[in-house]
């Protein structure tokens, strides 16, 4: 991956983070951006997310985030200069979930937390 794409994947990791916290303050409270994924062609973005514990589950989150697609791909025109606006595709992240899976189950081994 080029430099080029990595700076434009955390340049729209930042702003798509920014436009939904800051207009959406109550229903992206228990959501983080983990990543975004630019095509070569820069016509299409895959961004990642994950749901906090004790957030909506992945379907009724999916749902909200795609409905707000409007208004995050404005923001993106005025705010990112980029010759081809990226169309953006929601993708659930479930890593954060299976790492904390393993750390649960990590705890459950050693319940006392002293090393053996």
């Amino acid at each position: 991956m080029s430099n080029r794409t990595v700076h434009i994947n955390e340049l729209l990791k930042r702003e798509i983070s920014q436009v939904l916290h800051s207009r959406y303050s109550s229903e992206a409270a228990m959501l983080t951006i983990t990543s975004v994924e630019v095509s070569p062609d820069l016509h299409n973005a895959r961004v990642y997310y994950s749901i906090l514990r004790g957030g909506d589950d992945p379907d009724t989150m999916h749902e909200w985030l795609r409905s707000t697609l409007p208004v995050v791909s404005r923001h993106l025109s005025r705010h990112v200069v980029m010759k081809f606006q990226p169309k953006l595709e929601f993708v659930h992240d479930d890593n954060p979930d299976r790492a904390e899976r393993i750390l649960r189950l990590l705890d459950e081994l050693n319940p006392g937390g002293k090393e053996a």
